[in-house]
């Protein structure tokens, strides 16, 4: 294996561990899971505009999170799977600037979480009748946390490491 392949393995280690961590901060403060959740690790999507190993390192970090989950496996699943397509789409998107900011690939985490994870809690939540109203309540919900994590804390982030030479 060479240096480059190692150095990607690695960042992409390092992002699950702390994806999952921040994850379970998150849920020890009981704002990780439900209708309305802040999860800090979610402010790291942005990581996947500066390197691809974060596409897998968030989505395996995500997988651990979702492990204490109050939905299981669904969440496993599904949640896992809104912050794989929101990693893609983001590393996909990472050119495309609104006045030097990458905002429609920060936001790609708020559209497939209030998307995905809106349809889930809809579905599974025992208060819920599953109809459209119930599911548009939910993915504003999810989405309205989901905004305020990837602006306030993804935005810092980005700035940040886009002066740095970390994932060059």
């Amino acid at each position: 294996m060479n240096n480059k392949k190692i150095i990607n393995l690695v960042h992409g280690a390092l992002i699950a561990a702390v994806y999952a961590a921040a994850t379970y901060l998150s849920a020890g403060l009981g704002i990780a899971y439900g209708p309305i959740q802040f999860r800090f690790s979610e402010a790291l999507t942005v990581l996947s505009l500066f390197t691809p190993a974060a596409i897998p390192g968030l989505t395996i970090g995500c997988i651990i999170g979702n492990l204490s989950s109050p939905f299981g496996a669904w969440d496993i699943v599904f949640g896992s799977l809104a912050t794989l397509l929101a990693a893609l789409f983001a590393r996909k998107l990472r050119n495309i600037k609104i006045k030097e900011l990458p905002l429609l690939s920060i936001v790609m985490p708020v559209i497939f979480n209030a998307l995905i994870v809106g349809a889930e809690i809809t579905l599974l939540m025992p208060t819920n009748e599953a109809n459209l109203a119930a599911f548009a309540v939910a993915a504003l919900e999810v989405g309205a946390g989901e905004l305020v994590v990837c602006l306030a804390g993804g935005i810092p982030i980005y700035h940040a490491l886009k002066k740095t030479k970390i994932f060059k």
